[in-house]
């Protein structure tokens, strides 16, 4: 096998040169994309929802069918704005350093964002909406990595990667955070983040000045959780879910079929999740798609807008606009669990903030006029004062006919719609037509650099640059094929995947085996060829072991080699309240039984003791005076609870975790309740242990942190 970076590069220094023969001029740019939105959340996609603007750009240009993003947020935002694979940007996973070089969190100097390559060409670049890319959000943190000061000459946004949509956190213009309610530039009659991100980019269109043309990103939240739309909007879907997720799932598979989305060989993946038929609550579950309908809808009403500055200007077209999508439909369980929650201890006191203060809470705590945040299945989603995700059942219709979602490299999880509109660049004859090529991320900024004539540099201040990972899928503008000489590679949690022609090597998870798939004729992954063709999957997985470590995929923290080097070989830990312990120094649990003890004071629901995050862990918890114990294996989250309150004045609980993940609650030496988790963690977890809280990525399906209100007093394990 050729050195794939090597190979790159000699594409990375030529591709300037490749003057477009079909197009002398060079266009506007503009990339929008919608955050956790599955693959048939849009009409020309396949869907219910409402999206006449976004269906008007695919009907006047050209659907990508086979386009693919990295499975999460962060690292499809690095490998969008970088060309390169997110590892190769230093962002491999989310916001957190994980000690390693793909892991970093944090965007690397080593890369080059999509603005500062356009600036090359004279471009004037613009941003509007989400950056994440970055853990520096706070006020006074370090601005290294903020938009401004990678290529940017204009940016409304926020900085972190969710929040409410009535109320975001780390919202920013330029370098300035600031509240929406003492904006003096922005002041609608009522704020909502999707308006402000559409009507930003708008604003951007109308006041661009001189004859060069511009680049700019609209970087979406929507329709990512919490579920919050505007009142009209949700009025539009009401009665639309009624018959569940069964029955609008299948009615895309249809849709998309008779558009010839989808080849009629590919079956419908099998339905994930619960029959609606036995769903426990089907008007709170209709709300959720509701809303998210609504959200989509909204989004789509923006982007009209943005439409409309471009005609306004003159200058529609004359635009290259790119609509995608980050990842798949997102299964998390966000807000999902049984009885209210809230994140304050006097919900029933109004406390309203002040129009200056800076919401810091990706989950507030209250509504700027004092409402206390609510969350629970019996909370009916939507305003202000409610945060939930629409979980599993409808992200697995989100991503129809795929299987998986948001985390996982099967096709549900990194298969995004692609929408190109360029009326002087795309040929007449492809209007409406669709371009079955396989394409991803790292091809956006080739694309634009080719369209743009910038150039990409190998070294900027002494400092060598990740080169060029994609290729310019300009060609397919004038119906020719895209020239890729290398395969395609995803990594994320674990989860891995090659993809050479139609073939994709794909697994669940640092030791999950390899799947085999010929996606000519079961693209929705149902039939495993690995064992039928055992040499080509052999060759395909060699391939990827030499791609992730020339991409620094690996050494990851996943497992393997890497993993089993770390974490503390004691077989008893000591802990009392607020201790925190590092991943090297954090009980070495991964496959191991174990027995956790802990002694604590007061009352109130929270986190006695966790260890790892969203990925892998287990966690020790107080919920309706029932300890409760809970493992994360592959992102699945699973929970025990104990059967009876502990009757003991001394609060002390001792939980056992035993082989096939048994669990038995003791109270003293009384029994108190047992049960079975879907196993021992499987994997060394990455983020560490702490006592009476769990914060960063959170092991259970709680609100992030989750503190005890009590005291912990003490805390004891012990590893079989």
């Amino acid at each position: 096998m050729k050195p794939i970076i090597r190979t790159i590069l000699a594409f990375a220094t030529s591709f300037t040169a490749s003057a477009l023969a079909w197009s002398a001029a060079r266009p506007n740019l503009i990339i929008i994309m919608a955050d956790d939105m599955g693959w048939s959340d849009i009409g020309c996609y396949g869907s219910e929802i409402e999206t006449p603007n976004l269906d008007r750009l695919a009907g006047n240009g050209l659907r990508f069918t086979q386009f693919y993003n990295t499975g999460r947020c962060c690292p499809t935002r690095a490998s969008l704005l970088t060309g390169t694979y997110p590892h190769q940007a230093g962002i491999g996973h989310m916001m957190n350093d994980r000690g390693l070089p793909g892991y970093r969190g944090d965007l690397g100097s080593n890369v080059r964002t999509i603005a500062e390559v356009m600036k090359t060409a004279d471009y004037s670049t613009y941003i509007s909406g989400k950056w994440h890319v970055t853990p520096k959000i706070q006020p006074g943190a370090s601005q290294h990595n903020w938009p401004r000061q990678r290529g940017f000459d204009r940016f409304y946004g926020t900085i972190h990667g969710a929040g409410s949509f009535f109320d975001p956190n780390s919202l920013t213009r330029d370098n300035t955070l600031i509240s929406p309610y003492a904006d003096p530039e922005y002041k609608p009659k009522t704020f909502y983040y999707t308006d402000a991100i559409n009507d930003h980019a708008a604003r951007f269109i109308t006041e661009h000045k001189g004859d060069e043309p511009f680049f700019m990103y609209v970087a979406h939240t929507a329709p990512h959780w919490p579920m919050h739309a505007l009142p009209e909007d949700m009025a539009k879907y009401k009665g639309r879910y009624d018959k569940g997720w069964e029955v609008m799932r299948e009615a895309r598979y249809q849709r998309q079929l008779k558009m010839d989305l989808i080849d009629k060989k590919w079956k419908l993946s099998p339905r994930d999740g619960i029959a609606w038929k036995d769903a426990p609550n089907k008007e709170w579950e209709i709300r959720l798609m509701e809303t998210y309908a609504a959200m989509v809808d909204r989004l789509d009403q923006g982007i009209g807008r943005v439409i409309g500055a471009l005609e306004k200007k003159g200058v529609l077209d004359d635009t290259l606009i790119l609509f995608l999508a980050d990842n798949g439909g997102c299964a998390e369980g966000m807000g999902r669990r049984s009885g209210i929650q809230y994140k304050d201890k006097d919900p029933d006191q109004l406390k309203p903030m002040k129009a200056t203060d800076l919401q810091i809470d990706m989950i507030p705590k209250r509504t700027r006029d004092g409402v206390v945040v609510k969350q629970g299945t019996e909370v009916m989603t939507g305003g202000a004062d409610t945060y939930h995700g629409y979980g599993l059942s409808w992200a697995n219709a989100s991503n129809t006919p795929f299987r998986q979602y948001k985390h996982w490299v099967h096709e549900g999880g990194i298969s995004a719609p692609l929408v190109a509109h360029w009326p002087n660049g795309i040929e007449k004859k492809l209007n409406g037509k669709l371009d079955s090529q396989p394409a991803h991320l790292i091809d956006l900024m080739a694309t634009c650099a080719d369209l743009g004539k910038a150039t990409y540099p190998e070294k900027v201040k002494g400092q060598a640059i990740v080169p060029l990972q994609g290729v310019s899928i300009a060609p397919a503008f004038s119906g020719e094929k895209i020239e890729r000489e290398n395969p395609i590679f995803w990594e994320h949690e674990g989860n891995r995947a090659i993809r050479i022609g139609k073939w994709k090597l794909v697994a669940k998870g640092s030791k999950g085996p390899w799947e085999l798939y010929d996606l000519e004729q079961d693209r929705t992954e149902l039939n495993d060829l690995s064992e039928k063709h055992p040499e080509r999957a052999k060759e395909m997985a060699e391939r990827w072991e030499t791609w992730a470590e020339e991409a620094k995929a690996k050494p990851w923290p996943w497992g393997g080699s890497a993993s089993k080097k770390k974490g503390s070989k004691k077989k008893t830990f000591n802990l009392k309240e607020k201790d925190l312990l590092n991943m090297e120094n954090a009980p070495m649990i991964a496959n191991k039984t174990f027995e956790v003890e802990a002694e604590y004071q007061g009352k109130g629901d929270g986190v006695l003791v966790a260890q790892g995050g969203d990925a892998h862990g287990w966690v020790l918890y107080i919920e309706e005076d029932r300890l409760h114990f809970g493992v994360c294996r592959n992102g699945k989250f699973s929970v025990v609870k104990a059967t009876s309150p502990l009757e003991s004045k001394t609060r002390k609980g001792l939980v056992q975790l035993h082989k096939n993940g048994e669990v038995k609650f003791f109270d003293g030496k009384q029994i108190i309740g047992e049960g079975k988790l879907s196993g021992l963690v499987a994997e060394m977890p990455i983020d560490g242990l702490q006592v009476g809280r769990d914060e960063g990525g959170t092991v259970g399906l709680y609100k992030d942190a989750f503190p005890f209100p009590g005291e912990v007093k003490k805390v004891r394990i012990k590893i079989n």
